[in-house]
């Protein structure tokens, strides 16, 4: 009888050992988000690339990512793993250019501030982390897509029924990061009054405070928005009809035009055969909110 309970015990040792291991392989906010998987492109040609050829020799991809964004670029902090749709682009984009995107990328969290300086430098082969194209962007460096057309939203609880768009937020107190282009949008349109303004440094914190009922909406780019209510779909929601336009692309070196055409070749492709749909589903279309991919511009 003694023997019999210790193998019982044993066998309920490994199989909460193999249960806690699998846990820890899923990452994404809660540990929730498992990666999409990718069959990797075989003998994949990008003639006259030297960001390709680079990628090729070092038999790696570096890529240039957000983790600390839930649901586009998020780094969990149990297991370091990236999960968020810029992530499954990354990933998706990698795969087609021939490398195996579990074994064969490194991401490397760069800010918004550096971003033209680490792709300009080589420091990264490319960056997908909700990068805006703009004219002024474009002087310094490339751009692949969009891959993803994001506009100015609003954040709510999910049991508010006050609040459906940007002309419903008068008399309501509305959160953004301080000197951000939403909430001066919010100012300049005078959507709210100036006493209801509420401003911090992180996206996060105006989150903490729709949640604790301090504020009756937060506003930034849809994207970020979808991010947090797929984090938490019970609490929180994404209303109204985008209110800006912010086109996401894949920045790159603004000479390697080659690679530039590739990637835009991967990107219609995904639109096309479904792909697209599936890693937004993974990831913002958790959120409940639906979206179609963008047309390309090759410009």
């Amino acid at each position: 009888m003694r023997a019999k309970k210790m193998r019982l015990v044993t066998v309920l040792a490994a199989s909460l050992a193999l249960a806690l291991s699998g846990c820890g392989r899923e990452g994404g906010p809660g540990g929730g988000d498992q990666q999409v998987q990718q069959d990797v492109a075989q003998n994949v040609q990008v003639e006259g690339s030297p960001t390709f050829d680079r990628m090729k020799q070092r038999n790696r991809v570096v890529v240039g990512v957000k983790e600390d964004q839930p649901g586009l670029g998020y780094k969990d902090p149990v297991t370091n793993q990236y999960s968020g749709f810029d992530i499954e682009v990354a990933r998706l984009i990698a795969a087609q250019l021939g490398f195996d995107p579990n074994t064969q990328i490194d991401y490397k969290p760069i800010p918004s501030t550096a971003r033209e300086q680490a792709i300009s430098t080589g420091e990264v082969d490319y960056y997908v982390g909700t990068y805006t194209i703009n004219d002024k962007r474009k002087e310094q460096v490339g751009f692949a897509g969009p891959y993803y057309l994001a506009g100015q939203d609003l954040l709510v609880r999910a049991d508010n029924t006050d609040i459906t768009g940007k002309e419903s937020i008068k008399g309501k107190k509305v959160c953004s990061a301080t000197g951000s282009t939403p909430i001066q949008k919010v100012k300049n349109e005078q959507l709210t009054e100036p006493q209801n303004i509420v401003e911090f440094q992180r996206y996060s914190e105006c989150v903490q405070q729709l949640l604790d009922g301090q504020v009756d909406a937060v506003t930034t780019d849809d994207a970020i928005l979808k991010g947090y209510a797929a984090q938490d779909p019970d609490k929180l929601k994404v209303v109204g009809k985008p209110f800006s336009e912010e086109p996401y692309g894949v920045g790159l070196s603004r000479e390697d035009n080659a690679l530039r055409a590739k990637v835009n070749d991967i990107l219609e492709q995904a639109a096309a055969d479904g792909e697209w749909k599936r890693v937004y589903d993974a990831t913002l279309g958790k959120s409940g909110s639906t979206a179609e991919p963008p047309k390309v511009d090759r410009y």
